[in-house]
């Protein structure tokens, strides 16, 4: 099997999806090939369940994607300083992948997108590395190496890219939110296939 970089987000209003776009843009430009997947929307009604693949977009991360990564990008909004509730309800399936050490030693970072500047981007990547710590994966974040992070004037921390998407979510990524985001890629890109050169 071909070594593989799994980018995985949850997006509602899109912004974190085109981030998720972006990310992969950056890891195929260093020669990494790029699984980019989603989780479904939970339902309030227990009886009813989604369908296995999505009607539009991209389709549902399976445990077997997760467990054959060679690295990961995760990605979710910002719910009250928190990631989503339909990401947090991926990771809490993982326990098989946590039993067998399918994770241990794989390099991982987080983004984020927010309806405002101080809408709990930083607490929200936090919150995303919890599970990634208990699955033994190294933590990569995004140094200040690149200018674009110590200039912008919108998204963007050393925890992983952020996006600021206005409290109507109709504001696009600025410049140097997409900048940051393809930097990284390219920096878990880079990473991932020095970690395969030395397995």
């Amino acid at each position: 099997m071909q070594p593989y970089i799994l980018v995985l987000y949850y997006s509602k209003y899109g912004s974190t999806q085109e981030m998720a776009h972006l990310i992969a843009n950056g890891i195929e430009s260093t020669g990494m090939a790029v699984k980019i997947r989603t989780v479904p929307q939970l339902s309030t009604v227990v009886q009813q369940a989604e369908a296995s693949i999505p009607a539009d977009g991209d389709i549902y991360c399976s445990l077997e994607d997760l467990a054959h990564c060679s690295g990961l990008a995760l990605g979710s909004p910002t719910r009250f300083g928190n990631m989503a509730s339909e990401m947090k309800y991926f990771w809490d399936q993982t326990t098989s992948l946590w039993l067998n050490g399918a994770l241990h030693q794989k390099p991982a970072c987080v983004f984020t997108s927010s309806g405002s500047m101080h809408g709990g981007q930083e607490s929200t990547l936090l919150s995303m590395l919890l599970p990634l710590f208990h699955h033994g994966m190294m933590i990569m974040g995004l140094p200040n190496a690149h200018p674009a992070l110590s200039n912008t004037k919108s998204g963007g921390t050393p925890y992983g890219a952020s996006h600021v998407s206005g409290p109507r979510h109709d504001l696009n990524l600025s410049q140097e939110e997409k900048i940051l985001c393809e930097e990284q890629g390219r920096y878990l890109g880079k990473v991932a296939q020095k970690l395969q050169v030395d397995a």
